[in-house]
């Protein structure tokens, strides 16, 4: 098997998975529990709380746990709203957001939200002048991803942050497709929210994390007992907090290694090489996240290419996606043509990957097409 689907989900490292273990059966005690079993399991707790917060440059108090990005998302844009609507009801965002974001915006359209999705250009790019035009007088969050997660373009996101910094507007940035592929650091994107997953950087499915700046307060979507200081009821998940947590550890670790765009560029070069101007680059050539390879071979449909290679794993789009025929909303909003949506597949490289298997589907490729 050759694996090229990381962007949709990576491996649990070893080291998670060890260090997981001993909280599914030995260290079960109720994190809320006044005695010295329930103390510990508390203190593993506030152990992985520390340890996300050290990857995105926060305190530990600024970190909830959440089942995943797509929670933490919701929860910064509900949370924010319901507690600033007598400030306005309008939200920034972008054209090529995930659904993550663009569902709960849409979601509170039925109670008098509105929405202004500023557009991407070709490579993904937005321009941050033009999320300022879009701000209004009743606007209260501008919400804008780090990493686009099919093109893995970078967005400008600091020069975004200064703006809404600026402007007095609450700043939400859904980090799932940037944490451990490039560095995050909250204070430097001036950002007030950050939605974390955990699968997306070699630990559990099911787990996340809301990054919320000091000072700044939302309205729970879980009501119940006072667990994650009142912001989220309900038994906090132990084993994949704590797995969670030593994902980020691993990943800080990672970043003290050279060469990250060293895969990335290998893959996209022999690309060029073996099929010149049959084969498109989709989004930005330079500002991107180093696992992602997206790109378009016009006259062809990627499903059927991705049919014809043995045991090669990767995707068509985003893998919440997968199975729908029709062109991808993102390379459409991006102005692709449908002929180049439809010949778009997306590799990408993880940890594990090697130079010998990225040649490995290059000759497959050469066959396929």
């Amino acid at each position: 098997m050759i694996y090229l689907d990381y962007n949709a989900t990576t491996p649990v490292d070893p080291a998670v998975a060890e260090a997981m273990m001993p909280f599914m059966q030995e260290e079960f005690g109720n994190p809320n529990s006044g005695h010295s079993f329930g103390k510990r399991s508390r203190t593993a707790i506030e152990t992985a709380r520390e340890q996300v917060a050290a990857m995105v440059g926060g305190l530990p108090e600024e970190i909830i746990f959440t089942s995943g990005g797509t929670e933490a998302s919701n929860m910064a844009i509900k949370g924010a709203a319901l507690l600033r609507e007598s400030a306005g009801r309008h939200f920034v965002t972008t054209n090529v957001e995930h659904p993550a974001t663009l569902g709960p915006m849409k979601w509170l359209g039925r109670w008098g939200y509105t929405h202004t999705e500023v557009g991407a250009d070709m490579s993904g790019w937005v321009d941050p002048e033009a999320i300022r035009a879009a701000i209004r007088p009743d606007t209260v969050l501008i919400s804008v991803m780090h990493a686009q997660n099919e093109v893995g373009t970078l967005e400008p996101i600091v020069e975004i942050g200064r703006i809404a910094r600026a402007k007095g507007i609450l700043f939400h940035v859904d980090t799932a497709q940037s944490l451990g592929k490039v560095a995050v650091n909250a204070d430097e994107m001036n950002a007030d929210f950050l939605s974390i997953a955990g699968h997306k950087f070699y630990g559990p499915k099911g787990i996340g994390a809301l990054y919320v700046r000091k000072g700044i307060r939302i309205e729970p979507l879980i009501h119940g007992a006072a667990q994650e200081s009142g912001r989220r009821g309900g038994t906090e998940n132990l084993m994949m907090a704590v797995g969670l947590g030593k994902a980020a550890e691993l990943s800080i670790e990672y970043f003290k290694k050279p060469g990250h765009h060293r895969l990335r560029d290998h893959f996209w070069s022999r690309l060029k090489a073996t099929f010149g101007e049959r084969v498109m680059l989709n989004g930005h050539a330079t500002e991107c996240v180093p696992s992602t390879v997206s790109v378009s071979f016009p006259g062809h449909v990627g499903g059927e290419i991705l049919g014809k290679l043995d045991n090669v794993y990767a995707s068509t789009g985003a893998a919440c996606h997968a199975g729908d025929a029709k062109p991808s909303r993102v390379l459409t909003a991006m102005g692709y043509s449908v002929e180049r949506a439809v010949g778009t597949i997306r590799f990408s490289v993880g940890r594990p990957t090697s130079e010998q298997e990225i040649d490995r589907v290059i000759d497959m490729l050469k066959k396929a097409i």
